[in-house]
């Protein structure tokens, strides 16, 4: 039995193994491609109306190299985004049921196209509305208006990014809940406390002023009511099934 066992989780173990070289060897690739059009990334963003009259200044040597870099991962992990999660979906998926397994695939291109669409409103709606704002702080102290590139990508990114990622909160309490982790009564339960995180989050990636919260909040609370109204979608198919069984055995 030790020996099956021991068979098993190294076979577990090579899976891994193999997967995550594919996800490597995926990211390498996809960073070439990233190389070859940073240049043209950053130029795009320079001249985009969000960093419309900013001059941005390198304060180290090493400080166009590593936005050269930044930029070229960036676009590696987004084009490798689908692939990775479809590795991750293969390697689970033998602790699921086949229903299961149909259903969590079909995930992979909405978890994507969520990530995508809270790209674009992290970097179009909440970003500019950052830099409006810390723009008018620096004016209103008559100070002058220098940014280093480094501490600008930074300061872009801890926006954007939590905000793509809470953009798949529908897709993941989906999943969740055809796995029967969560259901809509559990999402009802705890509102309050996930308004609380999602106001907590809202503070932290918008300026400090209520206009900007509530134009961070709102979206927020939207796809956490989102989210409910697509569990509720999939709890009540799953106790169709249920009673759709039963019925066949009452039947049989």
């Amino acid at each position: 039995m030790q020996i099956k066992e021991m068979m098993s989780l190294v076979e577990h173990l090579t899976e891994l193994r193999t997967r995550i070289i594919r996800v490597l060897f995926a990211v390498i690739l996809t960073l070439i491609f990233g190389f070859i059009f940073a240049q043209q990334i950053l130029t795009y963003l320079k001249h985009s109306s969000t960093a419309s009259g900013i001059s941005w200044h390198v304060f180290s040597p090493m400080d166009g190299i590593r936005i050269y870099m930044l930029i070229a991962f960036a676009v590696s992990l987004t084009l490798t985004l689908p692939f990775i999660l479809y590795q991750v979906w293969a390697f689970v998926k033998k602790g699921l049921t086949k229903e299961e397994q149909i259903a969590t695939l079909r995930y992979i291109p909405y978890t994507f196209l969520c990530f995508l669409i809270g790209l674009a409103f992290g970097y179009f709606v909440v970003f500019p509305m950052c830099i409006r704002f810390t723009v008018g702080i620096t004016e209103n102290l008559g100070l002058t208006q220098t940014y280093g590139v480094a501490q600008y990508f930074s300061f872009m990114l801890n926006i954007i990014i939590p905000l793509s990622l809470a953009f798949e909160l529908p897709i993941v309490v989906m999943f969740l809940t055809k796995l029967k982790l969560l259901n809509p009564k559990l999402l009802h339960k705890v509102r309050r406390y996930a308004y609380l995180i999602l106001i907590i989050t809202a503070s932290l990636i918008s300026p400090p002023d209520l206009i900007s919260h509530l134009m961070v909040a709102i979206p927020l609370f939207a796809l956490y009511e989102i989210s409910i109204l697509l569990s509720r979608f999939v709890y009540n198919g799953q106790l169709q099934e249920v009673e759709q069984q039963h019925l066949e055995y009452s039947i049989s």
